[in-house]
């Protein structure tokens, strides 16, 4: 029996398209999330009808949150050569001919992260958006253009900090830092988001496109460099760190149960981490 899709998407007006995540309790990525995206975002592109498109999730307390690790095989490329998918899906969506706007209401982590930060705009729940890259907590590294993206956004101290901590941060200190484009009273959230869609929806496509293919040449990271990110994070997932924290991990997993986990998972990282010495 084949599965519904994790990724939905709805034609709010002409210009304007809304993709969904849907992958409860806990909004994972897992391959076919990955996959679908790539067929989105690659149709859109394709539109001429296409100015904005606006991300978000229906799954409460997540937007999108990271890698699920326990299928680790559905983002190994078949082919060494080839762009990685999650590589082609974030430089086509940071490049795309269409304004991309993340609407984050929950937490939003490793990949999830990455993904929001591909996006053109990202305006965030002052209540209820967190952030984080916990990858370096589990022994592994951020493959998907985290160490790549964040530090042109929020300096480097701030996204050595955050990397290596593998904490979460909430959304004022988010906005803080240039992490997001601002906070919003989740209240307002869904109106403010919905009023800059309209707005750029109106623009011109072709004078939209351009603007954002010139702020891109000065600030995107090279392709090469994402690339080299990802078959580093492949790698180590290989390394014995990894290998020795994961027993540790999986026991908090079983007494706190793995939608506690996911609350709190800088807490928890630092807890495993500790106890695994």
């Amino acid at each position: 029996m084949t599965q519904p899709s994790t990724i939905s998407v709805e034609r709010l007006t002409p210009g304007i398209r809304k993709i969904t995540f849907s992958n409860p309790p806990v909004n994972l990525i897992v391959g076919e999330t990955v996959s679908r995206l790539v067929e989105v975002v690659t149709e859109l592109s394709e539109d001429p009808q296409v100015h904005v498109v606006v991300f978000t999730s229906s799954t409460p307390g997540y937007f999108f949150n990271h890698f699920d690790l326990g299928r680790v095989a559905d983002f190994m490329p078949s082919d060494p050569e080839a762009t990685p998918e999650w590589i082609d899906l974030v430089v086509r969506l940071s490049t795309a001919p269409f304004i991309s706007i993340a609407s984050i209401r929950g937490r939003t982590r490793g990949g999830g992260d990455e993904l929001a930060l591909a996006c053109d705009l990202r305006y965030a729940s002052r209540e209820h958006a967190l952030f984080g890259q916990p990858e370096v907590g589990g022994g592994i590294l951020p493959g998907g253009g985290g160490t790549e993206h964040l530090p042109r956004l929020i300096g480097r101290d701030r996204a050595l900090e955050a990397i290596l901590s593998s904490d979460d941060y909430d959304a004022d200190a988010a906005e803080r830092y240039g992490w997001v484009t601002r906070t919003v009273a989740d209240t307002e959230l869904d109106g403010f988001v919905d009023g800059m869609a309209t707005r750029l929806a109106s623009f011109d496509k072709a004078a939209l496109a351009t603007a954002k293919a010139q702020v891109n040449r000065g600030t995107l990271p090279p392709d090469a460099d994402l690339r080299a990110a990802y078959t580093q994070f492949l790698t180590s997932l290989t390394w014995p760190g990894p290998q020795a924290f994961q027993p540790q991990f999986e026991k908090l997993a079983a007494e706190k149960g793995p939608e506690e986990l996911e609350l709190r998972l800088g807490h928890y990282l630092g807890i495993a981490r500790q106890e695994s010495r």
